[in-house]
């Protein structure tokens, strides 16, 4: 089957109690059992849920991957995957990626004793460069949150095979219906669920996909022992929202790249972060590697703070707000926002400068998104303006 049909009907079909076409919400926290050691399959919710089965089912089958396993947030599932690591293990990672990354990585696993080093995301010989003889995991995103640089999976991947390592890598912003890491060569995809595949603004969640039988029992193991899952409802709720992942995907690409070519044009605009524009860095690599550019634009002002500040209260139907890949389309400051717990010089080196906008294009009229963003660019000129 077919992409958008597997979204739709893997792990999902009819109920065997009843024949609800529609996964039921299996709302309980334990399972009668018929006698000792005799159940139907499950004994207790944190451990296995019908609901959360399909939903895992399904994600599974969109990365080709032969494992899925759900978590109630994007960062349990980070932490589930991290969980493999020992004290005196050692990290690379890209050096654009979540502030919720960083934090988690050198505020809760650097403290256990695992080392993390950071390079430059799209320079593939610098992970080479970067490994040790204890080093265990390479860590990316691509495209990057939230400079939209491509790290080459492929070449990454042969580097950790050659190496005995394993390449995870966070697909949030691409999905599945852009870009599937496992078939590049990948180890494990991470995603938090709560942005393009949930789609909604409506749920919390995470997934991991792998094919690696050995880092799914550890993970496995460690999502019963840790209990870091989704209700029922919640994995309902995803499941609901994948089922459109393949159309919705589709309109926020073509949304953003007239977005991006808009944005390009402005004359307060210092730069576009677009792999879609034909001058972006890594253009030939996301063609290459993805079947469309996504939904995530990032810009630069070419001003300051305070223009960032005019342009972002003069908006109408972008939202200020954090978080990503819903129907509607928000405006993210990453300085004070997603990345705020990166360190302010550590920021500024990677690129999340206080003049940085991050946009998640929603999938509203394209035109109503341009005047929007035309209307806020006026409001800043004539700040500017009477200010000067």
């Amino acid at each position: 089957m077919e992409f958008a049909t597997r979204a739709i009907h893997s792990g999902q079909d009819a109920d065997t109690a009843t024949g609800a076409t529609i996964t039921p919400i299996y709302q309980t926290s334990t399972y009668t059992q018929e006698s000792l050691g005799v159940n139907k399959g499950f004994e207790y919710s944190r451990t296995g849920n019908p609901t959360r089965m399909a939903l895992e089912t399904c994600l599974a089958s969109l990365e080709n991957a032969r494992y899925g396993l759900a978590f109630g947030s994007g960062m349990a599932a980070t932490s589930a995957v991290l969980s493999l690591l020992r004290p005196g293990d050692h990290v690379v990672a890209g050096d654009d990626l979540y502030g919720g990354t960083y934090r988690i990585l050198e505020q809760v696993f650097r403290p256990t004793g695992i080392a993390v080093d950071y390079v430059p995301a799209r320079e593939v010989d610098a992970y080479r460069a970067a490994l040790r003889p204890e080093t265990k995991l390479i860590w990316v995103e691509t495209p990057t949150n939230p400079l939209l640089s491509l790290v080459d999976i492929a070449a990454v991947a042969e580097i950790a095979r050659a190496n005995d390592v394993r390449l995870v890598v966070d697909n949030t912003f691409a999905t599945p219906y852009l870009q599937r890491p496992l078939d590049l060569g990948a180890h494990v995809v991470v995603h938090s669920t709560t942005k393009y595949i949930n789609g909604h603004s409506d749920v919390i969640g995470g997934a991991v996909l792998t094919s690696d039988e050995q880092a799914y029992a550890a993970i496995k193991f460690y999502q019963n022992a840790a209990g870091g899952v989704p209700s029922p409802f919640d994995s309902w709720l995803v499941l609901r929202g994948v089922k459109t992942l393949a159309v919705r995907m589709r309109q926020h690409c073509e949304n953003a790249q007239r977005v991006a070519e808009f944005l390009s044009q402005q004359a307060q605009v210092k730069e576009v972060y677009y792999p879609g524009l034909p001058d972006h860095p890594d253009h030939a690599l996301a063609a290459r590697q993805m079947s469309g550019f996504g939904g995530m634009v990032s810009f630069a002002f070419d001003g300051t703070r305070e223009d960032v500040d005019a342009f972002v209260r003069s908006l109408r139907v972008f939202a200020l707000a954090e978080s990503l890949g819903g129907v509607e389309s928000l405006c993210c400051h990453p300085s004070s926002m997603t990345h705020g717990s990166i360190p302010r010089e550590e920021r500024e080196r990677r690129g999340v400068t206080d003049t940085l906008l991050r946009l998640s294009v929603g999938i509203e009229d394209v035109e109503d998104l341009i005047a929007d963003l035309k209307q806020a660019l006026g409001v800043v000129t004539k700040v500017t303006s009477l200010t000067r």
